[in-house]
């Protein structure tokens, strides 16, 4: 008998959990597992084609409007996993898992809470109660990173025996870019491809950045309630000559390609995909320290480096280093292949039923 797991998103839009989940929900051992993806909202903007494997919207404007959907799904399906994604879904199902003691419920976990929540409006205390409360209730939690383990078992009180370490894979197959000639006469060429948001610290990259004394590109692609600072700020700075603004693309990777470096501001993260796919085309990264995977993506001087502070990352910038693609890109399929990654969920899958 198949394994039957349901794959449980709020959307198909643009973004890391939403190409991680569907990736590993079309990719697991077709065999050994039967797959499902429900979409508590609807196919309007999916940024993702799915195939091979049944896809259930249920077309929900928000997620706590479509729990009563979701358990009448469980209900009649009979998963005998149930895997969600997304702190606010997360919560939700860890509470219907009550309902359904034969299932076993699985969240994977995307971000560093304890940090995340400092940027967040709202209610943070709580958010955090809930998820105390909330997380310990599933079978397994998927963490991305190291950072987020810990965050979780110290400041959330989930055992550590429940988590489980699964990398973000490399779902796409990446060409590794030549040699870059470095000529003087030539622009430095930089990306950052994030959500325009308080979180991703473009602030403090373009207030590095006005510091430089060469030429340079810097290319932002992304898109988010904090754009009207950051272009104020570009202003401010006198940077918009150096400034390209991309709001999205299909084509992340041939912009990757072109860049001499990654430039990462973010003050936290879940596992950044970019990174990883910045890597593998074999463009390097600059990156601050700081919670949520950087260490296990970045080996300084192989790939990138990390900076503690403003001043140590513009010495990164105006170090004069040959990158190898070659080498840059070894560092993180080695790591991160999707061959490993499906394996981990695979097996995390076998036994928890077992």
């Amino acid at each position: 008998m198949k394994i039957k797991i349901t794959f449980i998103l709020p959307s198909l839009s643009a973004g890391g959990a939403e190409r991680v989940m569907s990736f590993v929900a079309q990719n697991i051992d077709p065999d050994k597992f039967e797959s499902t993806l429900l979409i508590t909202g609807s196919n309007k903007g999916a940024a993702y084609k799915i195939k091979g494997i049944n896809v259930v919207f249920l077309n929900s404007s928000r997620v706590r409007y479509s729990v009563l959907s979701i358990f009448k799904y469980l209900k009649a399906y009979k998963p005998n996993i149930v895997v969600s994604s997304i702190a606010h879904l997360n919560t939700s199902l860890a509470f219907i898992s009550l309902f359904f003691p034969k299932t076993k419920f699985i969240g994977r976990e995307a971000n560093v809470l304890s940090v995340l929540n400092q940027f967040k409006k709202g209610n943070n205390l709580f958010n955090s109660f809930l998820i105390k409360i909330s997380y310990r209730l599933f079978d397994s939690v998927i963490c991305l990173s190291e950072d987020m383990m810990a965050d979780l078992s110290e400041n959330f009180g989930v055992p550590k025996s429940k988590i489980a370490l699964i990398n973000n894979p490399i779902t796409d197959d990446f060409k590794v870019k030549p040699i870059m000639e470095n000529t003087s006469n030539k622009p430095m060429n930089f990306i950052t491809v994030a959500s325009l948001k308080k979180q991703k610290g473009h602030l403090r990259i373009l207030s590095i950045l006005s510091k430089l004394d060469y030429p340079y590109t810097y290319t932002l692609i992304g898109n988010g309630p904090q754009k009207e600072a950051i272009f104020n700020a570009i202003e401010t700075l006198k940077l918009t000559g150096e400034i390209v603004h991309v709001p999205f693309t299909d084509n992340v990777s041939e912009y990757l390609a072109k860049s001499d470096y990654f430039l990462q501001g973010a003050y936290v993260e879940g596992f950044p995909n970019c990174l990883v796919e910045s890597s593998a085309v074999g463009t390097p990264i600059i990156a601050f320290n700081a919670p949520g995977g950087l260490n296990e993506i970045i080996e300084p001087g192989v790939n990138g480096y990390i900076a503690n502070t403003e001043e140590e990352y513009l010495t990164y910038l105006n170090k004069q280093k040959k990158w190898e693609p070659l080498k840059v890109s070894q560092h993180v399929k080695n790591k991160f292949s999707k061959e490993n990654i499906l394996e981990k969920y695979e097996t995390l899958f076998t036994q928890i039923v077992k």
